[in-house]
């Protein structure tokens, strides 16, 4: 829902290029009339900031690529970060403290409270999930195993979190989360069998790579304009861990399950509502 006042001019204001614009660029706004002045409404106070950087500015000249136009900065302070970013910061808090509480995986009575299925009498892994302890279906993501694990994945969850929350909100960004966690986790136990322990946010990232990297192809919007080195990037190396050399150099193993599970799952959500907002652009 649209709540940010961004602007209000005389009704006899012809706004429809600034409205044209905002579509193109994926901006989700509403015009409203009030008092006899129309009214631009914004979900965030960020977007509300550009439509009055663009109404004071003009709006740049169309092109036949999508004009790629600098987001107001979010200012440093932790107030402002969490009132923008509440869940992208939660996430990343809880990882955090959950790295402490399993000493980055050294810890096992810890990790056998997080692990997809729980810890049998004897010791083990269970054969099958404990739906009664439904954590355990996303609490692997939290678990990670080495500062370097817990230091990228952290980075890329900070880079790609914020500009789906920043774009689509809080809640739209809990919920990616939380269906991304689920089906990399279980495309990991599937493939990896009821002994092994696996964890990190990966499969998750890789979701919100393939759901920006699609959106963005359908609807191009500011904040999934991601380099494209960074897709290639990445890609390469979802590639890279596929072919087993990583284990073979002794570095641990690779949850790729989990990766491919996660960004299947992830461009098939990005096709859906790059698509939907696509379909709504030209209406």
């Amino acid at each position: 829902m649209s709540k940010y006042r961004a602007l209000a001019c005389d009704l006899d204001e012809d706004l429809s290029r600034l409205i044209h614009f905002l579509r193109m660029q994926g901006v989700p706004h509403r015009v409203t009339e009030e008092r006899g002045e129309q009214v631009i409404w914004t979900r965030s106070e960020a977007d509300a900031d550009l439509v009055r950087t663009l109404y004071r500015d003009g709006v740049p000249l169309e092109t036949a690529e999508p004009v790629r136009v600098a987001r107001p900065a979010v200012g440093p302070g932790w107030g402002v970060m969490l009132r923008h970013l509440p869940v992208t910061l939660a996430i990343l808090a809880i990882t955090a403290a959950v790295a402490v509480w399993t000493g980055l995986g050294r810890n096992l009575h810890a990790l056998a409270w997080l692990s997809f299925t729980p810890v049998n009498s004897m010791g083990q892994l269970a054969a099958s999930p404990d739906l009664g302890q439904w954590w355990r279906l996303v609490s692997p993501i939290f678990m990670h195993f080495g500062i370097m694990h817990l230091a990228f994945n952290a980075l890329w969850y900070w880079e790609l979190g914020r500009r789906i929350e920043l774009r689509s909100g809080s809640f739209w960004l809990l919920g990616l989360t939380l269906l991304f966690a689920l089906v990399s986790n279980y495309a990991q136990w599937v493939f990896s069998g009821p002994t092994a322990l696996f964890g990190g946010l990966s499969g998750v990232l890789y979701g919100l790579l393939g759901y920006c990297w699609l959106y963005q192809l359908l609807a191009p919007n500011m904040h999934f304009d991601l380099p494209k080195g960074v897709v290639i990037m990445m890609l390469a190396w979802l590639v890279f861990c596929l072919s087993g050399i990583i284990s073979v150099l002794g570095f641990g193993a690779i949850a790729n399950a989990a990766h491919v599970g996660g960004l299947v799952v992830g461009c098939i959500c990005g096709v859906i509502a790059g698509g939907m907002q696509r379909m709504r652009g030209a209406a």
